[in-house]
């Protein structure tokens, strides 16, 4: 007696989340950790959800670090929620971490963008080293001159020093035999790369001045990181045009190159996946679609949130919210600002 399509469909939806493919990434369920969670001891290290046994063993014996890593896990939800508000897939799924959909499971290009914003993991530790909260590192100095009337001071952040523990935290389950494909594999590592490379491509020289009545005859510079929101939105562009690539002989090894255009090698600065993502206009748990229903669009956009794409044209519907807000300010010497709190109506609109 043959199976019925839909028990083999559910049967193979079942087997895709057990299968554990993206351990890559099972690491942001350590958003979730308690703060009761002191992370002082070594045995606290065991207690964290989503790690595989190397960042188990990185934890125990970087313990100061998991606190920063811990924040990390939790900023890279915000940024990849804020990034893609705007968007049929709005990121809403890696809150599920550790048990993925398989929008998320599959090498899609939205997992390819959640693999290269865990670049947060060094953008987290390189911050951590300026404000002290580190022990084991310190506040590096550019080597080259600040040039002229400039002088370096302050405290940078140390990208050097988190590019490397992030990449040993985030790389280490992509590294462990027997979990899930090579091409598999290779595209995370490849994404993860990316992400730290927009990382380095984020420094930036930041200043304060200093002089008689605010002169900036002099100013005092370091080396800093853009904010975390920054980086993401640069990773969101390169989402867009991200390149489906192929897992194909090139020599005597087997490499990611384009499906398309095979004749060239995979830049080092584009974003990769091995399979398209459905449109997300329904939902739809076997491919991870939540769907768009009764989300919120903008009737006179002509973007991504547009009612027109964000509903997939099923059409829309109005409803009015009252919005408080400051009004009437008044600045008084010397120094503070008093406002009144007005209220009005606004029009919203939610897909059908």
């Amino acid at each position: 007696m043959r199976a019925r399509p839909q028990v083999c469909e559910a049967l193979l939806f079942a087997l895709a989340l057990q299968t554990g493919i993206c351990y890559g990434i099972k690491w942001l369920a350590l958003s979730k950790t308690p703060a009761a969670l002191a992370l002082n001891q070594t045995q606290h290290c065991k207690q964290l959800e989503g790690l595989v046994s190397a960042q188990v063993q990185l934890c125990r014996s970087n313990l100061e670090l998991m606190h920063t890593v811990v924040h990390a896990a939790r900023e890279v939800m915000k940024a990849c929620r804020r990034a893609f508000a705007d968007m049929r897939w709005n990121c809403s799924s890696i809150e599920l971490a550790p048990n993925y959909l398989l929008d998320l499971e599959r090498g899609t290009r939205e997992s390819a963008f959640v693999y290269a914003l865990s670049a947060a993991i060094s953008h987290a530790i390189a911050r951590a080293c300026t404000s002290g909260d580190l022990p084991g590192c310190s506040c590096p100095v550019p080597g080259e001159p600040p040039g002229p009337g400039n002088r370096w001071g302050g405290c940078a952040d140390n990208l050097s020093y988190g590019l490397l523990m992030g990449a040993k935290f985030s790389d280490a389950p992509m590294k462990v035999k027997k979990t899930g494909s090579q091409a598999n594999k290779l595209m995370r590592l490849h994404n993860s790369e990316v992400g730290r490379q927009a990382l380095r491509a984020s420094l930036e020289m930041k200043c304060k001045c200093h002089g008689v009545s605010g002169s900036c005859s002099i100013r005092t510079c370091w080396k800093g990181l853009q904010e975390l929101r920054d980086v993401a939105a640069d990773l969101k562009t390169r989402y867009l045009s991200a390149t489906k690539v192929v897992h194909r002989p090139m020599g005597t090894r087997k490499h990611l190159v384009p499906k398309d255009l095979d004749i060239r090698p995979v830049k080092d600065s584009e974003l990769v996946y091995l399979q398209s993502s459905p449109d997300f206009c329904m939902k739809n748990e076997k491919v991870g679609s939540h769907g768009t229903q009764d989300r919120q669009c903008n009737k006179t956009s002509n973007g991504s949130d547009s009612c027109d794409l964000m509903c997939c044209g099923r059409g829309y519907n109005p409803y009015t919210d009252r919005v408080v807000e400051r009004c009437h300010c008044k600045y008084h010497w010397c120094c503070y600002v008093t406002c009144r709190r007005c209220e009005r109506t606004v029009e919203r609109y939610v897909c059908k």
